[in-house]
């Protein structure tokens, strides 16, 4: 039965789902509608909450760019290359490929989503050059599952910014006037339980929907092999040029300035890994692995050319995001939510609220910032733990994400493969992740 639902899903997402460039065309348009209905903004002020959007995400978009071309160099060292080959060789079908697969990537992202997007990607790819009976589109969507437990991990934006005092996203310590630290969020029952129920039961229910052998849609494992090589490179020239580019003094001394700040700044203020952090490591790993500066420079090169899907769409979901926040679109849907919630209710509709906010505003930090000024004040009327109600809309962000193809774009481009060819699985794990996400709320509320 489940596997004839997720044929269903795949059958309609094949036939329906556009291009995600085209999908933040239709989001815009919904929103500059919705806008121009549901609040007091007449067209000019949509059109410039538009505007200004578009190049207010700019730095967001570099930052994800590099994200995604230092995680792919880094995975292109010799020695991260053969770690994802030797964990490709554990399963050897198509059952035991996509609990590996989702394992790792899921662990991943726990640990850090960036790393996990580029790990489950490149994990799919290894994977595919070795079982053969496996359909493609289903190992790399299993890849992007993993990021369903992001906003539940250690660097869960929400989170995070709840911990840091003077944050301008701790909205908590802004109302309450106190910062909530982990033990108040992430390492918490009502975090943790739904969190380990996903590694355990969604792996179960990846076997049940995988497609039988007849229906599998395989990749040519030779073509993978042949995108992965590494293009031959002539040997070195005698001559001044050549030996600078290829020596490691100077990736030594870089890595070494490096390796300096970060101790400074763990002294000082200890350790924390946030967007700016992860591209920081990446790189720094990234030139020590590959040991000469040239291999760093010809990988990265290579790396970069899938950044494009990025450039062109992040700027469509900085507008979409300019209207949700400057019309106040978005404080209109969570302050609805917000009037018919209870004590026992206010985390759960946070949590659906947030679902649907996401779909339109898919950054945490940004989504926060927009539900935040809306949720906590109302955690505090209702005798609420606005931890609870910050990690309830954090969670409803990741669960969101299954259908909001803004987060799958770096594993898409790695991977070669176009959203619609994913969405239909990726509706499967969302329906699981509302599930017990929701009901966990619900319990511990």
């Amino acid at each position: 039965m489940l596997r004839r639902i997720t044929r269903i899903f795949v059958k309609y997402a094949e036939r329906y789902i556009p291009d995600p460039y085209l999908y933040a065309l239709i989001l815009t348009f919904i929103t500059a509608a919705a806008s121009y209905v549901f609040t007091p903004s007449d067209a000019g002020k949509i059109a410039s909450a538009w505007y200004d959007g578009i190049w207010a995400i700019l730095a967001f978009a570099m930052q994800m760019a590099l994200i995604l071309s230092t995680g792919v160099a880094l995975a292109d060292a010799g020695p991260v290359r053969r770690l994802l080959q030797r964990i490709a060789t554990i399963p050897a079908a198509q059952s035991g490929a996509v609990v590996v697969l989702f394992l790792v990537s899921a662990f991943a992202n726990w640990l850090n989503w960036g790393f996990g997007l580029v790990v489950g990607a490149l994990l799919a790819r290894e994977i595919a050059k070795r079982v053969r009976d496996v359909d493609f589109g289903m190992l790399v969507a299993v890849a992007y599952m993993g990021n369903m437990v992001w906003a539940s991990g250690l660097s869960s934006s929400i989170a995070l910014a709840s911990a840091t005092p003077g944050s301008a996203l701790n909205i908590i310590q802004k109302v309450t006037g106190h910062s909530a630290g982990f033990d108040r969020t992430i390492f918490t029952p009502y975090n943790l339980a739904p969190t380990i129920l996903v590694f355990c039961l969604l792996p179960l229910l990846l076997v049940a929907i995988a497609p039988a052998k007849q229906e599998i849609k395989r990749v040519d494992p030779e073509r993978l092999k042949r995108e992965d090589a590494a293009p031959e490179s002539t040997p070195p020239a005698n001559n001044f040029a050549s030996r600078v580019e290829n020596t490691p003094i100077l990736t030594l001394l870089l890595v070494g300035m490096g390796v300096f700040y970060e101790v400074r700044v763990i002294s000082g203020s200890g350790f924390s890994l946030d967007i700016d952090g992860m591209i920081f490591l990446a790189l720094m790993l990234g030139l020590i692995l590959h040991w000469r500066p040239i291999r760093y420079v010809r990988s990265f090169n290579r790396a970069a050319r899938t950044v494009g899907p990025i450039l062109l769409q992040f700027p469509l979901y900085g507008g979409i995001m300019g209207m949700m926040t400057g019309t106040g679109l978005a404080g209109v849907i969570a302050s609805g939510f917000v009037s018919f919630s209870t004590q026992q209710t206010l985390p759960f509709w946070s949590f659906i609220s947030s679902n649907i906010i996401s779909l339109f505003v898919p950054s945490g930090g940004g989504h926060w910032a927009v539900q935040g000024p809306f949720m906590v004040p109302a955690a505090v009327s209702l005798k609420v733990d606005p931890a609870l109600t910050a990690m309830a809309t954090a969670m409803g962000e990741q669960t969101a994400n299954m259908i909001q193809p803004f987060w799958a774009l770096p594993v898409l481009a790695i991977a070669g493969l176009g959203i619609r060819d994913i969405m239909g699985y990726c509706v499967m794990a969302m329906m699981l992740g509302l599930v017990l996400y929701g009901g966990a709320l619900l319990l511990f509320a």
